[in-house]
């Protein structure tokens, strides 16, 4: 009797302890969505017009021997800041288009690869309106029926997209590549650090570049963490602020490596960056040529001007096909049209895209006959 009654005790002070451990997990919950809602109430009060809501949705890919970043297939999402909101659809390639590619190709069709970073990617453009979605709309009009994939990825370097092209978009026999180019590739061409030079020589340093992907692939495995992404400003505050932190912490570790191992003084440090986009572009060069690929290079205006230094602006023009440069076509709408966003992370405008598709697409034309 005394053992049955101390099994029955055991059990009570069991279920006490289970239900006081329900009781407190509910507890804790609760506080926690509380405190959720009131920071992003406090959030969107204060600093609404000021945050961004741009999910990246980066994810690993194996191309050759490197794995870089790629935006995760199949995906639908939206982004949203104080100019508007615009929606993504991703195909199973990891490309922004709404339909699917494969690496056969069909006959008399061109194939044009747009390489770039989120300005070539489209960030605070409709789909159907960036640059390569022009392009394409542009020569289809035309007569030249052409299919233009848009690779580009938010963070890219020239670097990034050189191992791109060389390991996975040659698979799919391009006619033209578009290389979409931005003044803070030569900063993320150091952070990448794939490539660097030995007695001005491009060397393979690396062959991984994914940050950031690691911890995407596992919060996005976390339900709701997509619709925080897309909805909430709380949310993207802190993730934000975080990744910009990375980033940061990366450049300076990267440019703290080149001053120990190659000698560079840190305020030579855009001298490297110059000679180093320059081997870029020249290897890039010789790859296309060498796979009968004619190479546009696209200088994406930055706020104030080309996104080309002068010392880089003729060796960019040496390595190429065509080279388009940002005054030939923004030149009459500077400060008479709407040349970037004004808020968000000032992106090139709509407007912009169109123009600089619409030039792209004539300059095949013209290249073509």
């Amino acid at each position: 009797m005394k053992i049955n009654k101390k099994i029955k005790q055991n059990k009570k002070q069991s279920s006490s302890k289970i239900k006081n451990y329900l009781i407190n997990l509910l507890i804790f919950a609760a506080t926690t969505i509380i405190c959720f809602f009131f920071c992003e109430i406090v959030t969107r009060v204060f600093f609404k017009d000021k945050i961004v809501l741009f999910p990246r949705y980066q994810t690993d890919a194996k191309y050759g021997e490197y794995r870089i970043r790629k935006i995760r297939p199949n995906l639908n999402f939206k982004h949203t800041s104080k100019d508007g909101s615009w929606k993504f659809t991703i195909n199973k390639q990891g490309f922004r288009s709404n339909y699917d590619f494969s690496y056969k190709k069909n006959p008399n069709t061109l194939r044009i690869i747009a390489l770039g970073d989120s300005h070539t990617q489209g960030f605070e453009v409709r789909q159907d309106f960036t640059y390569s979605a022009v392009i394409e709309k542009h020569l289809n009009k035309h007569g030249y029926k052409s299919e233009v994939f848009n690779t580009g990825i938010s963070g890219f370097s020239t670097a990034e997209e050189l191992v791109f092209l060389e390991n996975e978009g040659v698979k799919y026999r391009p006619d033209f590549v578009v290389l979409g180019f931005y003044a803070n590739d030569l900063e993320d061409n150091i952070k990448a650090n794939i490539f660097v030079l030995n007695d001005n020589e491009l060397i393979v340093n690396k062959k991984e570049h994914i940050p950031g992907v690691r911890i995407q692939n596992i919060i996005y495995k976390i339900p709701l963490t997509k619709w925080l992404s897309e909805n909430s400003y709380f949310y993207s505050l802190l993730f934000n602020t975080t990744w910009d932190n990375i980033k940061k912490l990366l450049y300076r570790v990267k440019k703290d490596e080149l001053v120990t191992e190659y000698a560079i003084p840190v305020e030579k440090i855009n001298d490297y960056q110059i000679s180093l986009e320059g081997k870029l572009l020249e290897r890039m060069y010789t790859f296309c040529k060498s796979n009968n690929i004619k190479l546009i290079i696209l200088d994406i205006p930055t706020l104030q001007d080309s996104s080309f230094p002068l010392s880089l602006y003729q060796i960019a023009k040496n390595n190429c096909d065509i080279f388009i440069t940002s005054d030939s076509v923004l030149n009459d709408y500077f400060d008479v049209a709407e040349i970037h966003l004004p808020y968000g992370h000032r992106h090139i405008s709509e407007f912009t895209h169109i123009l600089l598709g619409v030039t792209i697409a004539k300059s095949i034309i013209d290249n073509l006959n």
